[in-house]
């Protein structure tokens, strides 16, 4: 959702935190702002928009140099985008930003303008900050504490005190917060790329821990506000991997860069040929035990489950459920003893996923987790653990996270086949070394960039359209379709092939576009003849399908050729150019591919 920087040192906050925002704005980009601790007072200035707003107003503002201060950049959910619902919120003695949810801002609220307070946003932080300003008798710890006991919902906040214009005081419960270390300088922030410019030691604040920083120091606490250490940690992100590299957007080079996230995640783990899954808890005798394997993401993450799914079912001969994670944790899921519910989410810290896994382990079920941030609170929380090694995703729209989520899951779908006995030892060495392939098998697609390219300025008015495929190719229409309306805001549904006679062919009109997705060969003919059906009622179809393919004429007005590749491995090489195409849709028309509206990268509330 939103996010939080914080700088306490000898630079000038300003430029630090504008710097640091600009590495979060993929978390929320409506409105911004900072506040900077000016001895005596506490200067507020934001602004609604995009980040370059809030730096053309504090350059018009020509404000002295502070060498303390916190900035926001909001995801909207109380009160609409605007300058005075942006953060931060504020009383003459206290200023604070927030990411998450207060639940109980209302009843708060009546309490507050009972004492005598008003209110001038529709923001659940501003009675957050004015229950703060309330409890402060002096003492900003006390204060802090006392108010947040009253308080229900999810958080993450920085605060300032006036009395206090060398400190930042930073809490935070279910919203990810981190703390960084550097040389008389302390930071805070929602997010690792926000501090890599100056340092790469940080901890990571669990749920109720307050951090109390300064420039020579850094304070802990717990939610009872007794002492307490915390863990370093050394982050191993390359700045330059938080950087477009002269492209105009994140998501080009983050899609060119999945060959080296492939080989990344996938080769560590491969051991004599076999696959590693490096958890030694998670041990062969412990997976020939399994049950049932659920999995449960959100968005892009959950497009992974099907593909896991399909791969687990297939190989393995273990049943497999995928469920949206906002379902799975309020439809009282039947959880066995020995079933496994794996946990997908990039960062690590999804809300409603991270809910899902708590469900199922107070069920006693373990829980494995796929995900790409060390130290989440998601992996925290697992039982076991297997990282993706995409480094830092920008894009709000997924696309390295999701080729190793899928890699991951086609590692455990090789192991738990291996160890349940459905596929002998040269079948799994041969389909392993199949997928460590995979990095040099998708390297033709990112470079036919130019073909897609021509094949999105051929539909880019285009107003609505539909994927449709079988098995594999199906779970690829979903994230293939999630991809180009998310980024381009064209009305898309992917459909199973099989399904259109059944409600949906009633849609396809003349010139509507069908994406269809034809690679697997048991179920090639199928395919091709429900294409046929929407070639038959006028739409405009682009295939996808193999090089070895025979494709009738007539059935496609273009066709996008692949490379042979194993069947069950054929999502890592066609999702490829079905992002490029996503992608070039949203630039021909003008959208803004890594921040598309109302769109955040983490999602940290329900």
């Amino acid at each position: 959702m939103c996010g939080i920087v914080g700088y306490v040192g000898t630079r000038n906050s300003q430029d630090v935190l504008l710097e640091g925002l600009s590495k979060l704005e993929y978390r929320g980009y409506d409105s911004a702002g900072v506040a900077l601790a000016m001895g005596d007072s506490i200067r507020v200035v934001k602004a609604k928009g995009r980040l370059a707003v809030l730096r053309d107003k504090l350059q018009g503002e020509a404000l002295p140099p502070c060498c303390c201060g916190i900035g926001h950049t909001r995801w909207a959910t109380h009160g609409e985008p605007s300058d005075v619902n942006s953060h931060p919120q504020s009383t003459p003695r206290v200023s604070l930003v927030h990411n998450g949810i207060i639940e109980n801002y209302g009843h708060l609220k009546t309490l507050l303008q009972q004492q005598g307070y008003t209110f001038e946003s529709e923001t659940d932080t501003e009675v957050l900050v004015k229950l703060i300003d309330s409890c402060y008798q002096g003492d900003p710890l006390k204060a802090i504490l006392e108010a947040l006991a009253k308080v229900r919902g999810s958080y993450a906040i920085a605060v300032l005190f006036r009395d206090f214009p060398d400190t930042i005081f930073a809490v935070r419960r279910e919203s990810p917060l981190i703390v960084g270390f550097g040389q008389g300088e302390s930071f805070i922030a929602s997010d690792i790329p926000a501090i890599l410019k100056y340092t790469r030691e940080y901890s990571i604040l669990d749920e109720g821990d307050i951090a109390v920083c300064k420039k020579d120091s850094v304070c802990f606490y717990n939610e009872f506000g007794q002492s307490i250490e915390k863990e370093r940690l050394i982050a191993d992100w390359d700045l330059e991997a938080a950087d477009t590299g002269g492209h105009p957007h994140f998501l080009l080079p983050e899609s060119t860069a999945q060959p080296a996230a492939i080989t990344a995640t996938v080769s560590p783990r491969v051991e004599g040929g076999m696959p590693d899954l490096r958890i030694p808890a998670l041990s062969d005798e412990v997976l020939r035990s399994v049950g049932t394997v659920h999995l449960v993401g959100c968005g892009t993450a959950m497009h992974a489950g099907m593909v896991g799914k399909a791969a687990i079912e297939k190989l393995a001969r273990v049943p497999a459920l995928v469920d949206i994670a906002s379902e799975f944790r309020y439809r009282d899921p039947i959880l066995a003893p020995n079933d496994l519910v794996v946990i997908i989410s990039q960062s690590g810290e999804t809300s409603d996923t991270l809910a899902a896994l708590k469900l199922a382990k107070s069920q006693g079920v373990k829980v494995l987790a796929i995900v790409n941030v060390v130290g989440s609170s998601i992996a925290r929380a697992a039982d076991y653990v297997m990282y993706t090694y995409a480094g830092p995703e920008i894009a709000v729209a997924s696309t390295k996270a999701y080729m190793v989520q899928m890699c991951v899951l086609y590692l455990f779908a090789l192991r738990l086949a291996y160890a349940k006995g459905k596929l002998g030892e040269a079948e799994t060495r041969r389909l392993t070394a199949e997928l460590q392939r995979a990095s040099e098998v998708i390297k033709p697609r990112l470079e036919d960039c130019e073909s897609i390219k021509y094949l999105a300025s051929q539909f880019m008015n285009t107003q609505s359209c539909f994927f449709i495929g079988r098995g594999f190719d199906y779970s690829l229409s979903m994230e293939g379709s999630l991809k180009l309306k998310e980024i381009s805001y064209i009305h898309s549904d992917a459909y199973a092939a099989g399904e259109l006679k059944h409600g949906t062919i009633s849609l396809i009109t003349d010139g509507v576009p069908v994406i269809g997705l034809a690679t697997q060969h048991s179920v090639y003919e199928k395919t091709i003849s429900n294409i046929k059906e929407t070639k038959s009622r006028g739409a405009k179809v682009i295939l996808f399908t193999t090089h070895d393919a025979v494709v009738p004429e007539g059935v496609a007005d273009y066709v996008v050729r692949l490379d042979e590749y194993e069947d069950v491995l054929m999502p890592l090489q066609l999702i490829v150019p079905l992002q490029l195409f996503a992608y070039y849709m949203a630039v021909l028309r003008g959208c803004d591919v890594d921040k598309p509206r109302n769109l955040a990268k983490s999602v940290t509330v329900e």
